[in-house]
């Protein structure tokens, strides 16, 4: 029998087009980027991470933001969100109608100085200009806290640590707090002390998971979320990305996956599980690989044989 804890819908927060494919090695031109995000749109997915502006000398798959942006044909039930390190950024974000903006800040504050350059409350305090600019537009902001159940320099993460830093996002105006296992070593013990401390602060409701499968673990993970009450879950298409600051960090675990699971534990999601499948061929197509999708490959060996 099903845990009765289980919510009855789940929103899915695609970071493919961003989080993934900014980690990818081969060049992706914005108009296949933008028919990618299309066809995630069509496929039912309500909320679409699109882009992100940042410095294309760091992060030069996300060169083309603007442009991605700019010729998006877009669907008015859909939430576009771009990252914004930065108040250029937000300003770029701000310039193309973005729908929503997201800051990032990490729970280990050795990451924090090898991936930004500063410490936690430094980074913290650049947000500060982003959040009341965003206040004025009437732009919603999420909050990203990476590293939550380990970190590649200093190993495993105090859970007390993640909930502080959740806590002074959710206090600096983030509506909702997505909470990163950046290089995929949580199980589900870690995860619920993990969500266990950090909801002690910050209300669960307003929390998002966000994992990578390097240990294979991202969907037992996503179920012990589900069980402390949270709702929200981040999610690559055909599991794209991985983590340039984590050695042998995989990428995040594959939308179909998640989706798959989600509608075996009848929990809905509004998402066309077929069209996200073709979604998920169309970007691994013009990447030339596999998808790392289990369920996307076992549902392409199925249609192979079927055309024998």
């Amino acid at each position: 029998m099903l845990s009765s804890k289980l919510p009855q819908q789940v929103k899915v927060v695609e970071v493919g087009p961003r989080d993934g494919l900014q980690n990818e090695a081969t060049p992706i031109g914005a108009s296949d980027k933008i028919q990618l995000i299309e066809k995630l749109s069509d496929a039912g997915v309500s909320y679409i991470e699109s882009g992100s502006f940042v410095s294309p000398k760091w992060v030069p798959q996300m060169a083309t933001s603007t442009e991605v942006f700019e010729k998006l044909n877009r669907n008015q039930k859909v939430t576009y969100a771009a990252l914004t390190p930065n108040m250029r950024g937000f300003e770029a974000a701000m310039a193309v109608n973005a729908n929503e903006v997201a800051i990032f800040g990490a729970a280990s504050e050795s990451f924090s100085q090898k991936n930004i350059n500063c410490s936690i409350e430094e980074s913290l305090e650049r947000f500060a200009p982003i959040m009341e600019a965003a206040k004025k537009a009437n732009i919603k902001v999420r909050g990203y806290v990476s590293c939550v159940l380990g970190c590649p320099y200093e190993g495993d993460i105090d859970p007390e640590q993640v909930a502080l830093v959740a806590e002074k996002l959710f206090a600096m105006g983030c509506y909702e707090i997505s909470l990163g296992d950046t290089v995929g070593v949580g199980n589900p013990a870690s995860v619920t002390k993990m969500i266990q401390a950090v909801s002690a602060r910050v209300p669960t409701d307003k929390l998002a998971v966000h994992f990578h499968d390097t240990y294979g673990q991202a969907l037992t993970n996503i179920y012990a979320a589900l069980q402390m009450g949270v709702k929200v879950v981040d999610s690559a298409i055909a599991g794209l990305g991985g983590c340039p600051y984590a050695k042998g960090a995989s990428g995040n675990v594959a939308t179909e996956d998640v989706v798959y699971m989600l509608n075996g534990l009848g929990i809905a999601t509004d998402i066309d599980f077929k069209k996200l499948l073709q979604a998920g061929w169309f970007i691994s197509d013009k990447l030339g690989k596999a998808p790392i999708s289990k369920v996307s490959n076992a549902y392409l060996a199925q249609e192979k044989v079927s055309e024998k």
